[in-house]
């Protein structure tokens, strides 16, 4: 495996600073195919931006997977920095100048969500708020655990993300 191609002290366009490290990795992502990831992070201003890039041209893709056991937490996912992840009854992630791409797993993007629930909860002034937090969170973990039933949903118009499951149900997504 090829070590990543690092170029450091770069402008960074937050901060104006040489500061700025850009890096680039070509992989492989058995039935995705070849892939590009690139971040660049700023060591002065903390600015980060990271995407995923599939090689060959890709359709805009739309993969739903119901995710009902403890295993189905090691499934792989490609999520570029354009893609909408929607659980239902959860939340629904869409992209924006914030947005990264990344490689993770089932697990990793439930625990992203637990995270945000919990600043949420944390930071909520409101009981009611509070309360639907914790109940969320509950929900997860259940969901993590093996416990119960969810389905997450991934929309991409540039089609660099994937659910790499034979579980996974894949059709056209229909841009505008």
């Amino acid at each position: 495996m090829e070590k990543p191609e690092t170029i450091e002290k770069q402008l960074c366009p937050m901060c104006n600073t040489n500061n700025l490290v850009m890096v680039q990795e070509e992989i492989e992502i058995p039935f995705f195919g070849k892939t590009f990831v690139f971040s660049m992070t700023c060591s002065n201003c903390k600015y980060h931006v990271a995407d995923v890039e599939a090689a060959e041209q890709k359709e805009p893709v739309k993969q739903t997977i119901e995710i009902s056991s403890e295993d189905d937490m090691k499934i792989r996912v490609v999520k570029s920095s354009q893609a909408t992840v929607k659980i239902p009854h959860v939340t629904t992630i869409t992209p924006g100048p914030a947005s990264n791409g990344y490689i993770t797993n089932i697990e990793g993007i439930l625990r992203r969500i637990r995270y945000q629930i919990e600043t949420v909860a944390n930071d909520a002034e409101d009981k009611d708020e509070k309360k639907k937090a914790r109940k969320l969170m509950k929900k997860l973990n259940k969901v993590m655990w093996g416990d119960e039933k969810l389905k997450i949903t991934i929309e991409d118009p540039s089609g660099n993300s994937a659910i790499i499951s034979d579980k996974t149900q894949t059709s056209k997504l229909k841009t505008k």
